[in-house]
């Protein structure tokens, strides 16, 4: 019954999406002085920790290029999806449809990213992401697709090598929930450990469900060395105090799903210690100086976290566009093939498929209580 009532909502969206095809005519002809940008993503939901971090980034950067009084400003339209696909095909739909959006920064989760990439393709709008990393994403031949962030065939062997390095495991144990990012990450690791003749074991549970006491049981069964969790923090938190209070103390490692102080916060501090935490970000840290950190705290009271350089990022892309000259979503669209500038989080240049020509990962750790950024995977040391 779940099924149908979702293809119901996706058929008619898509059937709303194709009424307004057109692309560029429809959204963002260039006629109005103001173009409407969109962002998609959990901005309320479970995982809306690692969301709002780019949505503020991407509104600093609108934000900032508006003050200088521009001939076409940019109006940043929000869509909280609540990283649920079904959720993201229907508001896609009005965000096309009804607000006409020239361009959009989003969505942030692969699962959504999947689900409408298709209806942005078909109307000819420009996306850019900057937290979906899904690698199935950049091999649907979508021509109006990017993201600023490395995939997960390449954060999950960063990770999976890093702690082949730094343990030296005899075994690991990979788990994942359902969602679209969690398995395909979990893929990524499974497939490393196998390549490294390291056995693996695998287990994966529902999304919505709380009660783990059967992987947990199976992981503490197989007595494996390290763990590797390919899912967000909401589900990341309660799996790793469910092991430890199992007393389950092999080493835990997870991707930039979990990268939030809610993995600690839900977990507990005691059962969180000593968690490492993979992510194609390098997180700027506080009290540097750093010109982006300083901007982004007097902007919101808070220092800049997961993908918030990816979400300014993102914008700047589109931005640059528009200074440029191009006030439609095709001419958008033809600027974001060529664009080559430096941005806060990387470079922002772009391959053919859509990808960003940066895949470097990053590794950090709960240290106290703490997530602390220990650099780069081909260079980072644990903490113990």
């Amino acid at each position: 019954m779940r099924f149908g009532r979702v293809f119901a909502v996706a058929a008619a969206a898509s059937l709303a999406l194709a009424g307004c095809a057109g692309g560029s005519s429809s959204s963002g002809s260039g006629d109005s002085s103001t173009l409407k940008i969109g962002f998609m993503g959990d901005l309320t939901g479970e995982n809306s920790g690692i969301v709002i971090p780019p949505r503020n980034g991407a509104k600093l950067a609108i934000d900032e290029y508006n003050k200088t009084n521009p001939a076409t400003k940019l109006e940043l339209k929000e869509y909280d999806s609540q990283g649920k696909p079904e959720q993201a095909t229907s508001l896609i739909a009005t965000a096309v449809g009804q607000d006409k959006i020239t361009a959009l920064i989003g969505p942030a989760f692969s699962g959504e990213s999947k689900a409408i990439g298709g209806q942005l393709e078909q109307n000819k709008i420009p996306s850019v992401s900057p937290s979906a990393t899904g690698p199935g994403l950049a091999a649907n031949g979508w021509k109006y697709w990017h993201r600023v962030v490395a995939n997960d065939n390449d954060q999950g062997p960063a990770i999976a090598n890093f702690l082949v390095t730094a343990k030296s495991p005899k075994k690991a144990y990979v788990i994942s929930d359902d969602q679209e990012y969690s398995v395909g990450l979990a893929d990524a690791f499974e497939k490393t450990f196998k390549e490294k003749n390291i056995p693996v074991d695998r287990d994966k549970f529902a999304k919505d469900a709380s009660d783990y006491s059967s992987t947990v049981q199976k992981v503490k069964a197989a007595n494996p060395d390290v763990i590797l969790f390919g899912g967000y923090y909401a589900q990341g938190s309660r799996l790793l105090k469910q092991l430890r209070d199992s007393q389950v103390t092999a080493t835990f490692a997870t991707g930039d799903g979990s990268l939030d102080a809610q993995l600690v916060s839900g977990a507990g501090a005691a059962a969180a210690e000593k968690a490492v935490i993979g992510c194609p970000c390098n997180i700027k840290d506080a009290g540097t100086g750093d010109e982006f950190v300083t901007k982004y705290k007097a902007a919101y009271n808070t220092d800049p976290a997961i993908y918030a350089t990816e979400g300014y990022d993102a914008a700047t892309a589109i931005i640059n566009a528009v200074k440029a000259g191009n006030t439609t979503s095709e001419k958008i669209n033809e600027f974001l093939k060529t664009i080559d500038v430096k941005g806060v989080s990387k470079q922002i240049k772009f391959k053919e498929n859509g990808e960003p020509e940066t895949n470097a990962i990053y590794v950090y750790q709960v240290t106290g209580g703490v997530i602390k950024n220990l650099g780069a995977s081909t260079e980072a040391k644990l903490n113990g």
